[in-house]
């Protein structure tokens, strides 16, 4: 039997994804949003691009305000001396668990929160938020200062109230000890701010198309697997964009350890030691130095949650 042998097929270079074609209707809206948010933008870069380069250029100098005549360009000495002090890591340790701690918390606790005000009865929703939302309406130093009588050995109830709790007794002081002092910090945190990312962890719930959440039901789903597969997935741009707030604010704490410890017993946060930096030692260039350093952080934090999400918010919202 004699077979029959094709000539081989001409190898065709692979067609490329033609490239997404923008509506007009995004075009549209792209417009509009920039119209809106540009005038904003603008002031926001001119009231603040100012301040950091300010920051930056003092951070050169090795300069002290009670002696202003001495004072003497030293580069980068500045953030050499930082950098290799343990004080400016402790700061950072400080400030990364209380940031750690509050905004793992106030997710549980919000996300909560947005569950019951999503499921609430429709006469009784705008009553709901609003007593929700009353801690995050209190002023931050009110409320440090609130939690500080709240726990203080003289004038606080806390001792007399837990008293039956292990560990609480009528002469515990709260402020005397580095892990108590941090943890009064994170509960005067996490109460102040949590109705902050509950507010928008229900704008992300209300985004979920109910119609996947019926079909689930019917599917036979449980509520947990509802809730990982249909409710999770659809809300991951509200809560990248709740946790990227939170973090970038949790990580700039200064009220709540200004008002009460002071940054005493090892409680100083980095914002904190920028005040005490530039405030208290009048230190110009080291708390330029400090402030600059944290500014970096920050950013690199907004880097990190950004890249790590992975959430293209132009098609979370909807555009082509």
């Amino acid at each position: 039997m004699s077979t029959t042998t094709l000539p081989p097929a001409p190898k065709t270079e692979p067609v490329s994804k033609p490239k997404a074609l923008i509506s007009d209707r995004a075009k549209a809206e792209r417009k509009l949003g920039w119209m809106l948010a540009g005038p904003a933008l603008a002031v926001m870069l001119l009231v603040t691009a100012y301040p950091i380069a300010q920051a930056f250029y003092d951070s050169l100098f090795d300069y002290r305000l009670t002696d202003p005549d001495n004072r003497s360009f030293t580069g980068l000495s500045n953030y050499v001396v930082i950098l290799t002090d343990s004080l400016w890591w402790t700061a950072i340790g400080v400030t990364a668990l209380i940031t750690v701690v509050t905004v793992a918390v106030e997710l549980v606790l919000g996300f909560a929160l947005a569950m019951v005000m999503n499921k609430a009865l429709q006469a009784i929703r705008p009553f709901l938020r609003a007593v929700i939302l009353i801690p995050y309406a209190v002023i931050t130093v009110v409320s440090a200062f609130a939690w500080q009588f709240a726990f203080d050995i003289d004038t606080g109830f806390i001792n007399s109230w837990f008293t039956w709790l292990p560990g609480v007794s009528a002469d515990t002081d709260w402020f005397g000890d580095t892990g108590t002092s941090l943890f009064v910090i994170c509960l005067a945190e996490i109460w102040k701010t949590t109705p902050f990312i509950s507010l928008l962890l229900l704008a992300g719930l209300a985004q979920v198309p109910e119609v996947l959440q019926e079909a689930a039901q019917v599917d036979g789903a449980t509520w947990w697997q509802r809730m990982r597969r249909v409710t999770l997935p659809n809300m991951k741009a509200a809560i990248m964009v709740a946790l990227l707030f939170r973090t970038l604010d949790a990580f700039r704490v200064f009220d709540s350890i200004f008002v009460m410890t002071a940054g005493a017993n090892n409680t100083e946060s980095v914002s904190f030691l920028a005040y005490r930096q530039t405030i208290s030692r009048l230190e110009i260039g080291l708390g330029s130095a400090v402030s600059v350093l944290l500014f970096l952080v920050v950013v690199l934090i907004a880097f990190i949650f950004i890249k790590g999400f992975k959430v293209d918010l132009a098609q979370a919202r909807g555009d082509g």
